[in-house]
């Protein structure tokens, strides 16, 4: 009975501490700490911009059964698309699903399976989500934030962040070439991400998630935006990407101290040519197997990689000059004529 009464007793003060308790508690939930609030509000609002102008894209064979999903994000008005070239292979038929659930068929303009980019267009002329701006991927920082928005394993308008890792990466496409300084985040990506954009704090798209590694934690890749739009000009232009080739076949060989040397070669490898193509346009400049080519237009060449670059972003129809060395020890300037590159990837 005493013990009855004790707890009793207890009770008022029990509740007022409880009262005061809630009290402290809604006024600590009620106060934002000022930085975290303005960074939340800035979060929140860039999502609810950008994320309509993400998009869903479901890849069907010709019996309808699906074959992988992706995601992407609007490029422009009359309904062009962006996304990876993974997402999108082999596909018969496309849907594009926006983030109102409306479900449109998307016709494939061209990809590349160098980059890893493709381009689609809305096959329904229907309103489209407005377009994200683009930012510029050679501003990048380490440390920047990132943010991606896409549709995981299905899972539609997923947002997930992180921060740069690293810049400047080098990402082997399905095509056997390199990406070039391909973007390297900590955001958890999962399949489905492919294809959606990587923005900045700005809401601008700096990238195309593209990649992970598997088994891997926050390692994650995406193609720079400058990349993805000079590839998107082109299949948007031409159906392919035009870049420039001369038609040889090599391997990349170290280079022997007299060349170093001798010749002051700045490289520590060069491209020995193991073929040349009859019809191409080094063997028409005089490019023989067995040569090896140890400059392009003056720069080192110390890769096969390396020369895929210098195509890349060399116009076809353009003079390249060559420096080959002939048996060891003959230096030559070849001039080349620089041909459209085939469709054979493997092919530089």
């Amino acid at each position: 009975m005493r013990a009855a009464r004790r707890l009793l007793s207890l009770r008022p003060a029990a509740a007022a501490t409880h009262a005061r308790w809630l009290s402290d508690n809604n006024a600590a939930v009620a106060t934002r700490i000022p930085g975290l609030a303005a960074f939340e509000d800035g979060m929140m609002e860039l999502v609810e911009r950008a994320g309509p102008s993400v998009v869903s894209i479901l890849n069907e064979d010709a019996e309808g059964r699906p074959q992988g999903t992706g995601s992407g994000f609007v490029l422009s008005s009359d309904g062009l698309v962006m996304t990876n070239d993974h997402v999108v292979a082999s596909a018969a038929r496309l849907t594009v699903q926006l983030m109102d659930g409306r479900k449109l068929g998307a016709d494939l303009i061209g990809a590349d399976p160098s980059t890893d980019i493709a381009v689609l267009r809305l096959a329904t002329e229907t309103q489209t989500p407005t377009t994200l701006p683009m930012g510029d991927s050679s501003q990048l920082r380490v440390g920047q934030l990132a943010i991606a928005i896409g549709n995981p394993l299905g899972f539609q308008s997923s947002v997930s962040t992180g921060v740069v890792s690293a810049l400047g990466r080098s990402l082997r496409s399905q095509s056997g070439r390199l990406i070039d300084n391909v973007i390297q985040t900590d955001v958890p990506l999962n399949p489905g991400n492919s294809g959606g954009p990587l923005l900045d704090s700005s809401g601008r798209v700096v990238g195309v998630n593209t990649a992970i590694i598997q088994g891997a934690q926050s390692i994650s890749f995406s193609v720079p935006i400058k990349t993805a739009e000079f590839v998107a000009s082109q299949l948007v232009s031409h159906g392919a990407v035009r870049r420039g080739y001369v038609g040889i076949y090599g391997v990349t060989r170290p280079a022997p101290p007299n060349l170093v040397r001798g010749l002051g070669h700045r490289a520590s490898t060069f491209v020995e040519v193991v073929q040349v193509e009859p019809a191409g346009p080094a063997a028409a400049a005089g490019i023989l197997p067995g040569d090896w080519i140890i400059a392009f237009d003056g720069q080192p060449l110390p890769s096969l990689d390396a020369l895929y670059s210098f195509m890349t972003t060399q116009a076809p129809n353009s003079d390249a000059t060559f420096t080959v060395i002939r048996d060891g020890v003959d230096v030559k300037n070849v001039r080349v004529r620089i041909g459209v590159s085939p469709t054979t990837p493997a092919q530089r």
